[in-house]
């Protein structure tokens, strides 16, 4: 191969530097694949075959570019291209490749263009098979699109054209290896202290809660961590697509969803396993998200004696929520009446938590809601806690966590589990939870 290089105007982007890259990543993936190693060994070969090949070439390139394309060569072959340094940085929690010349990341809560670029679209697409093949995943013009998860726990997705107009696509949500406590949510301003005692109260006391919010809005985060409070005696199971609950109890059975293999069998739906579940004698069960018919067996489930149970769900507001849960009860094709599919959320849910992203990028539970009964065809909410958020002139924005003075129609369960809160958790002068305004309908 013949490459010719300008020591003072040559660029990592350049066409020559590219064809560089290739030859050097092809020719030592042959070897190594000629000649297979252990990880380590394999690593320490490929640098010094690095060496020799570019020794070959005759180049002399700046030392700081020589090492910027060694490194490129090392990410493809044992890493994911040019995105791993976004990975191995900790401050980084979402890495979004919208195209080969379109890279972002999201750094505390906020988006962010970045500089790195991949060489064409044709390096975004190796990088894709090298994630998706060593999990036993397919992706192909038939099947453009894929979820997995990387080996840390990452989450990630995958799409291909056709359906990738401009070209193959990345996001990958990353596994925090740091497993938040509830002091650390109330060091951030994410909920109050008399907010997280009600929740711990909640859930140690079996009510069945549902946290709702949007897409990166710190659900599975509040989940794990209200999932912590469930008491050591417990029986839990818990129901993932990607495994990303950690929880600290010794009497916990992990189950992950499986997509179908290469050749379109062997699928495990997360409606699969929570209906397994169900034998296998829970205390507990947590789904970390409905997302489609399994909706009504957890409702089946929480109404038939599977108290405490949790879940959370795409929704923007706790009423969405319900709306939601109902559009996905309709989804497990069993054709129920819409009165009745309400019934069945308003006696198996007790409380939603909504979790949102502020304007400013932080993450608050901005609502805590109960869900009282049925009134007619409606279901009754009456909302707990609020977050009043305000907009300055300039943009800042700030807040206030407050308690509406609406004592939960639950508070008989939570005192027989030993919790009893004072009245002004729930605000100076709270209203009874007998006041026969808000009598429960509820079949509890």
């Amino acid at each position: 191969m013949t490459v010719t290089a300008n020591n003072e105007s040559i660029s990592v982007k350049s066409a020559n530097i590219v064809k560089l890259k290739a030859y050097l990543a092809n020719t030592i993936f042959r070897d190594l694949e000629a000649n297979p190693l252990s990880p380590e060994r394999a690593l320490e070969d490929a640098k010094q075959r690095l060496q020799f090949l570019y020794a070959k070439t005759g180049l002399n390139l700046p030392e700081a570019l020589k090492l910027q394309i060694f490194q490129g060569v090392l990410d493809d072959l044992f890493g994911y291209g040019p995105i791993q340094k976004l990975l191995d940085n900790s401050e980084i929690t979402e890495v979004m490749v919208n195209d080969f010349n379109n890279v972002y990341v999201e750094r505390n809560g906020k988006i962010e263009k970045t500089s790195i670029k991949f060489d064409d679209d044709n390096h975004v697409l190796r990088i894709i098979e090298r994630i998706v093949l060593p999990l036993g995943l397919r992706i192909d013009r038939e099947h453009p699109t894929c979820d997995a998860r990387l080996p840390d726990g990452s989450r990630v997705n995958a799409v291909i054209p056709p359906v990738a107009i401009d070209g193959p696509s990345i996001t990958i949500r990353k596994f925090s290896h740091e497993k938040l406590t509830i002091e650390q949510l109330l060091s951030f301003n994410s909920l109050t202290r008399q907010m997280a005692d009600f929740l711990q109260a909640c859930v140690v006391s079996r009510l069945n809660i549902m946290i709702s919010g949007g897409t990166g809005s710190g659900k599975t985060t509040l989940l794990n961590i209200l999932s912590g409070f469930i008491p050591e005696n417990e029986r839990i199971v818990t129901i993932e697509d990607a495994a990303e609950l950690r929880l600290h109890q010794e009497h916990v059975v992990r189950m992950e969803s499986r997509p179908p293999n290469i050749v379109g069998s062997g699928g495990v739906t997360i409606r699969d396993l929570v209906r397994n579940a169900l034998r296998m004698r829970p205390d507990r069960i947590v789904v970390g998200e409905c997302r489609g018919g399994e909706a009504l067996d957890m409702l089946q489930a929480m109404n038939t004696g599977h108290d405490g149970s949790l879940t959370t769900l795409h929704a923007n507001t706790p009423r969405d929520a319900l709306s939601r849960l109902e559009t996905m009860t309709l989804m497990s094709g069993i054709e129920l009446p819409v009165k009745v599919i309400r019934e069945q959320i308003a006696s198996a849910v007790d409380l939603i938590v909504q979790q949102s992203r502020v304007r400013d990028g932080s993450r608050k539970v901005t609502q805590i809601s109960e869900v009282v009964g049925m009134e007619g065809d409606t279901i009754v909410m009456t909302d707990i806690f609020k977050y009043e958020q305000t907009i300055s002139d300039d943009g800042q924005v700030s807040g206030e966590f407050k308690p509406t003075g609406m004592r939960p129609l639950f508070m008989p369960r939570l005192e027989m589990a030993g919790f009893k809160l004072k009245a002004d958790v729930f605000g100076a002068g709270s209203t009874d939870f007998l006041g026969t305004s808000r009598r429960s309908t509820r079949g509890k």
